[in-house]
């Protein structure tokens, strides 16, 4: 579906870039209740400001958006475009996706580095999600705090897990390798024995995420990894579920912005990923989207803040994963887990 809006006159859009006479931004991102969200706290103010209009492109997943940039050689006919650190990193590396620094993007001089530079130059961080602990309130004597509550007796036969298509699987194992004296990327063999382990309470493996949510909405799993964001909405429905941040911390999905190398519209499309970092729009989309930010300046609700990654503290707890190792390793790891973790289940 796309949402089409031409642009009627020539504008200024700052003391140093002005635009053509009906010079459109074409954003590529996520249908459904995404594209709600991003038109009302985003493009609408940006539109309004900047006195231009947006074309919102919501076909394709990131994977796709990602593949036809590639295809194109970087010209894929959008100018901006939401992905994810890893797609940022690899575009970087074949020349498909436009650096940014804080000359051409005043904003990323205010991103937390550590979180930019897992991001690579290509990529603005716009959001962050981290891998929680989803768990139904009604159902457990008490509330975890931990990963290692997972293995809990009274959890037996009450889990499910993602398969490795997933990339949640990878992350998950990365966590559990670090909570059991292992590490992200390189001491990995205790996360592969603690999710055998895990296996063995589960009741089965799923890809997508809205099946994995099914399992724990209408009860018959009581406990499960899933993102934040995806949770919060959940429990934003009314259903007998809460999440947490694991004592032990956890491992962040990292959404950035990124402008294809060809992009017709480069000037534009870099204001808008500035835009999009301003302080008071980051205050609205974690609002508006319940995520968190790589931002560590801004100020949101009490209950945003108890939840969301929003402080320096918050970006200083995150365990980092070394997206490049990830991405050498993700291949056997995934075979590995077919021999190791698959056959655990019961």
């Amino acid at each position: 579906m796309k949402l089409a809006f031409l642009a009627a006159s020539a504008v200024t859009l700052s003391s140093v870039v002005t635009l053509a006479h009906g010079q459109d931004l074409i954003v590529n991102s996520y249908g459904g209740p995404y594209e709600q969200i991003i038109q009302e706290a985003i493009i609408k103010p940006f539109e309004e400001q900047y006195g231009v209009r947006v074309i919102y492109d919501a076909v394709g997943s990131s994977q796709q958006d990602y593949a036809k940039i590639k295809a194109t050689n970087g010209r894929p006919g959008f100018d901006v475009v939401v992905m994810t650190a890893s797609q940022s990193l690899e575009g970087c590396r074949e020349g498909l996706l436009e650096p940014m620094s804080a000359e051409t993007v005043p904003n990323l001089a205010h991103l937390n580095p550590a979180i930019s530079a897992v991001a690579g130059p290509c990529g603005a961080v716009h959001e962050i999600q981290y891998l929680s602990l989803l768990y139904r309130t009604d159902k457990l004597a008490e509330a975890p705090t931990s990963w290692k509550d997972l293995f809990n007796e009274e959890l037996a036969d009450r889990i499910i897990l993602p398969t490795f298509a997933n990339i949640m699987a990878a992350y998950l194992t990365q966590v559990m390798s670090s909570v059991h004296g292992g590490d992200l990327n390189h001491n990995i063999d205790p996360g592969f024995e603690a999710m055998a382990r895990l296996a063995a309470q589960a009741v089965g493996f799923e890809q997508a995420s809205a099946i994995l949510e099914s399992y724990i909405a209408d009860g018959r799993v009581w406990a499960m990894p899933f993102w934040d964001g995806r949770a919060q909405l959940l429990v934003d429905s009314g259903a007998p579920v809460d999440y947490i941040l694991p004592e032990e911390g956890s491992v962040p999905l990292i959404a950035t912005l990124n402008v294809p190398a060809g992009a017709d519209n480069k000037e534009l499309a870099l204001q808008f990923v500035n835009f999009f970092l301003e302080k008071t729009s980051q205050e609205s989309w974690v609002q508006s989207y319940k995520v968190g930010s790589a931002r560590p300046d801004i100020e949101v609700t009490d209950e945003a803040r108890a939840r969301k990654i929003t402080t320096q503290a918050d970006l200083d707890a995150l365990l980092l994963p070394d997206l490049d190792a990830l991405s050498a390793n993700l291949a056997d790891w995934g075979m590995r887990w077919e021999r190791e973790v698959v056959p655990a289940a019961r």
